[in-house]
Formats: structure tokens, C-alpha cells, sequence
């Protein structure tokens, strides 16, 4: 089998908060680039990237440039393809548009291997089980009014979600007495019982926005995190999330996902140390159907590959110029 092209686009889709109707800027959209590996047996692989905001057009050139060096190879040799793409970006990475890019490109090679193989991604990776629990992520912002946080909260857990996040500080003037506040009110608001996160991030971070796996050593070598999060974009596609993973395991650290859980829930459900996805599913509506929570649970999906299909109508609708 060989990588016979690529096609790419972006799609804006809407900023919308799909699981407590609590969006922070519902006028706003989230640029996209979408991705199909095409190969000569027919086999297409799906991928995704984003975090390029108004350099999203420079992040889907630079998915192309990146993807037209992988024509003619194997699929299957991900690290091949990696070491090539890397040589050829000179010092352009590791982070930045570099990262962003290959991450996409990693996925769908990853994709293509699954579905070649007729295997879904978390049973290809090792299938440590088949649900992992999911926690409801997003919907209580910290730019929402504390009333409004208060019912998207109390409409997470009517909705089953068993373990939720809620973001604190930032921005603007606060108190640690506001902070603890809000925190006492949401509390209130879901009882006892549910799991509450808080999440004080773009000034602490547990993982989400460390680029590559090297920064990821620093950190469980000085015993900095007891939690990794592992950003799938920022990272470097699947292979490297893998990798962050087992160093973790290493240590004896948990780690949990970032973002996307419709492809999150097969790297958190095949790793031994696999916690719990974060149920953000801002892209949900780019794909025909996607892993939904049950009583707090994703149940592992079963089709081959990811598993993932893009809604043509999507793309159709939200296609940028």
C-alpha cells in the first residue's frame, strides 16, 4: 500500500457549547483544517488540526507542503514518515505550525493502518478496556456569569455526566474569596457525588500546551504533575501521545486527554494508565457520528481505524473561502 494524495480544507465551525448550551462567545467560530490521506488500495484516512487561529490558512499550506513529501511512501511506517518530514522542515519545529501540521497527518496514517487492518484504533493500540470514564468539559467557562455557570452545571449532571470542570480566575480582578465562592456555589449546585475539576490554565499547565514529548520528561522528572495531560494537536499526532503515555506510566503518573475526545476516547481506553476523556466535542458535528457519554462512560467505538467519518454537509456548509 502506498499514499497515493491528500486533500485539505478548513471549515469555521461555530463556537457553540453543545452540552449545557453555555457557549462563552456563541457569535465566534473555530477555524479547522480537515484532512484525507488517500492511498492506492482505496484505503482513506481521516485528520484533523486546528490552533492556527488567523494563521489557520498558513497551518492548512502547511499540512499540504507536508503531506505531498508523504506521496509514495508506506502508511504504515509512521516513523519513517515522521523522521522525513521532520528533516525536510529543517528547524521549522518542533513546536509551532510544524507540530500542528504533522499531527494531522500522523492521525491519518493511523487511521489508514486501523482500517487496513479492519481494527479499531483503541484494539490496534492494545484495548486496555472497553469504556473509560468522561468528564464534561466546557461548559463552565470562566467568562460566564456565576448564575449561568450555576445552570449549565445543574444541567450536566440532569444530563448524566458524573464528572465535570470548571474553570477559575482569569480574566479580569478577582479575589481568592470570589474563586472559592463560585467553586461553593457550583458544588451546590451538582451535590456531593459528581467528581468537580477545577482548572486555573494559560497560567499553571499540567500538560495541554507543551509542544513534543521532551518538555513532558522535565516534567515527570521533576515530579512537577501528578496528572499529565496530553495535548493529541499539540504533541505531535497519535505516535507521540503514545509516547508521553508510556513515560508516564513509567512514573506512575494517570494521564488524560485534551480536547477531540472523538479520537482522545481510543488513546485514553487503550493505555494501562488512561484516567478519564475530556468530553469537549467542539468538532462534533464534523463527523456523521461520534462516540456519546453514557452515565458518565464512553463506550469504546468499534468500526476500524478512528472510527470517524466527515459530514460532507459540515463541509459543505462551514467551508472557509
Amino acid at each position: 500500500m502506498k499514499i497515493s494524495g491528500i486533500r485539505s480544507s478548513i471549515v469555521a465551525l461555530p463556537a457553540d457549547e453543545p452540552l449545557a448550551d453555555a457557549a462563552e462567545n456563541p457569535n465566534g467560530t473555530r477555524p479547522i483544517v480537515t484532512l484525507q490521506v488517500e492511498t492506492d488500495q482505496g484505503v482513506t484516512g481521516v485528520g484533523v488540526t486546528y490552533f492556527g487561529g488567523a494563521l489557520t490558512g498558513t497551518l492548512r499550506s502547511a499540512v499540504d507542503e507536508l503531506g505531498a513529501l508523504m506521496v509514495g511512501e508506506d502508511p504504515f511506517l509512521v516513523e519513517a514518515i515522521a523522521a522525513k518530514l521532520r528533516a525536510a522542515a529543517g528547524s521549522a519545529g518542533p513546536g509551532g505550525i510544524f507540530n500542528l501540521a504533522h499531527s494531522a497527518l500522523d492521525m491519518a496514517l493511523w487511521d489508514i493502518r486501523g482500517k487496513a487492518l479492519n481494527l479499531p484504533l483503541w484494539k490496534l493500540l492494545g484495548g486496555a478496556r472497553e469504556r473509560v470514564p468522561t468528564y464534561a468539559s466546557g461548559a463552565l467557562m470562566r467568562g460566564l456569569s456565576l448564575d449561568r455557570v450555576i445552570r449549565a452545571a445543574a444541567t450536566l449532571k440532569e444530563r448524566g455526566f458524573r464528572e465535570m470542570k470548571t474553570q477559575l480566575a482569569l480574566p479580569g480582578e478577582t479575589t481568592p474569596a470570589i474563586e472559592v465562592e463560585r467553586m461553593r456555589r457550583v458544588r451546590e449546585a451538582i451535590g456531593p457525588d459528581i467528581k468537580l475539576m477545577c482548572d486555573i490554565n494559560q497560567r499553571l499547565a499540567g500538560g495541554k500546551y507543551v509542544w513534543g514529548s521532551v518538555p513532558f520528561r522535565h516534567m515527570v522528572e521533576a515530579r512537577s504533575v501528578d496528572i499529565v495531560m496530553i495535548d493529541l494537536v499539540r504533541v505531535g499526532g497519535i505516535t507521540q501521545w503514545l509516547k508521553v503515555a508510556g513515560m508516564a506510566e513509567a512514573f506512575n503518573l494517570p494521564v488524560v486527554s485534551h480536547l477531540i475526545p472523538e479520537v482522545h476516547v481510543h488513546l485514553i481506553g487503550a493505555v494501562p494508565n488512561g484516567l478519564t476523556v475530556e468530553y469537549m466535542p467542539w468538532l462534533m458535528r464534523l463527523f456523521e457520528e461520534v462516540p456519546r457519554p453514557q452515565n458518565g462512560e464512553l463506550v469504546m467505538p468499534t468500526a476500524p481505524g478512528l472510527g470517524l467519518k466527515f459530514d460532507q454537509a459540515t463541509l459543505d456548509r462551514y467551508r472557509a473561502a
